[in-house]
């Protein structure tokens, strides 16, 4: 059953586009394409596609002769991505039960979303089922945390202020960060020719506090981690000295962010 986004969902994943995509997600979209070999006149599918920055540049690659589709659970996501990139076809559903037939696609591809699916495993063999034998897969999910600069120092600092709940929704994106079980992991589900390759991306905020706003009151929440103003505030003011590090010279805020990016087919 869908719904239709509320205000909020709309907002939210407005904001989630307007800073996130152009700050870390855009950068990735060319590398995790590429690890796909797409061609032209290809169906392609985004799962969990968010607003949409890969699925679109997905489009731009294939042409009018392709066609993409993208999957994702938020009707909020969904409504914002419409909006930017009307030919794409969007739909709205879970990776562990994509409503597509067998042999759907000839690629199917997923950016930074396999760390929250409720079910991993199963939602790679979905993937497997809708696409064509022989057709390809590729998917990013962030190296381990503390391989990624500035957010093991915010992490830190929400553990300290906040508690270990709030730390703890920081840390969710960088769980898939040891190779080894991401091999096994796409191993075991049936992905033929699983390749893993690491990559650095550069994050790139406007400052300190949008960045750790952003997280705050942005994705926190999203995580059922609802914290008092005076917590945010508190954090918002220890950032500035914690994360100056970062800060270049014309005040934006730069840091090493890298990413696996696994890359395999449906045998």
């Amino acid at each position: 059953m869908t719904h239709a986004a509320t205000q909020e969902e709309i907002a939210a994943a407005t904001a989630y586009e307007d800073l996130h995509v152009p700050a870390i997600f855009r950068q990735w979209a060319p590398r995790v394409l590429e690890a796909a070999q797409l061609q032209t006149g290809q169906r392609v599918l985004d799962v969990a596609c968010g607003t949409g920055v890969l699925a679109r540049e997905a489009a731009v690659l294939l042409g009018d002769e392709g066609s993409v589709t993208g999957l994702d659970a938020s009707p909020g996501m969904l409504a914002v991505a419409s909006k930017l990139a009307p030919a794409v076809n969007w739909k709205q559903g879970l990776a562990e039960s994509p409503p597509f037939d067998d042999d759907s696609f000839d690629a199917v591809v997923s950016q930074f979303g396999l760390m929250f699916f409720m079910d991993r495993p199963k939602a790679l063999r979905e993937m497997l089922r809708v696409l064509v034998p022989g057709g390809s897969i590729a998917v990013a999910v962030w190296e381990s945390l503390e391989n990624s600069e500035a957010y093991p120092i915010e992490v830190a600092l929400l553990e300290r202020i906040a508690g270990t709940p709030a730390a703890d929704a920081l840390r969710a994106p960088f769980v898939l960060g040891d190779k080894a079980e991401l091999t096994q992991l796409f191993a075991d589900a049936g992905v033929g020719s699983v390749e893993i390759a690491t990559h650095h991306g550069t994050a790139h905020f406007p400052s300190i506090r949008i960045m750790v706003e952003a997280d705050l009151r942005g994705w926190l929440p999203v995580m059922g981690v609802m914290l008092a103003e005076d917590q945010i505030q508190h954090i918002l003011e220890e950032a500035e000295h914690a994360l100056s590090d970062f800060v270049t010279a014309e005040g934006t805020v730069k840091f090493d962010s890298p990413a696996h990016i696994i890359a395999g087919g449906n045998p």
